[in-house]
């Protein structure tokens, strides 16, 4: 049986370096990630969070592995939602790809290591919009949405 998990594939008209500020600069996370952030030294065993703007931790875990600016692999868990929490630990890879002089492409991959549903079904929802948001900041100068 197959662990429970969720995969986006996107095609950016950017650079890999731009991507990965994308996805992880506190600058631009709060425009992408709905005025979230994320606190971490981004080094391999450092922990990780994600904290929304009111100062709670939304998520948190462990950076796994990092390669900047290819590849990013984060042990991840919900922190505020007992529902989502109870359903354990995650592992999210984050893969960035060269495809021409001027693109990309961006492959996240969210698995869950336990059983359950919920947790993979929220990260189904937050996933796209987050993305599309990084495509289109990148691409526009403007994110698509800025309301969670």
């Amino acid at each position: 049986m197959s662990k429970p998990s969720f995969l986006y594939v996107t095609f950016i008209r950017s650079s890999a370096d731009k991507v990965w500020s994308a996805l992880t600069s506190p600058e631009l996370t709060v425009k992408t990630w709905f005025g979230t952030h994320q606190e971490t030294d981004w080094k391999a065993g450092s922990p990780w969070r994600l904290v929304l703007p009111d100062g709670r931790v939304a998520d948190a875990g462990e950076i796994v592995e990092i390669d900047r600016p290819r590849r990013l692999v984060l042990k991840w868990r919900n922190e505020f939602k007992p529902e989502l929490k109870a359903e354990g630990w995650s592992r999210c890879t984050i893969e960035i790809e060269p495809v021409t002089d001027n693109a990309v492409k961006l492959t996240v991959t969210h698995q869950l290591d336990g059983e359950g549903t919920k947790f993979i079904a929220a990260v189904s929802g937050g996933w796209p919009r987050i993305l599309s948001n990084v495509k289109s900041l990148l691409e526009t100068g403007e994110p698509v949405f800025t309301e969670k």
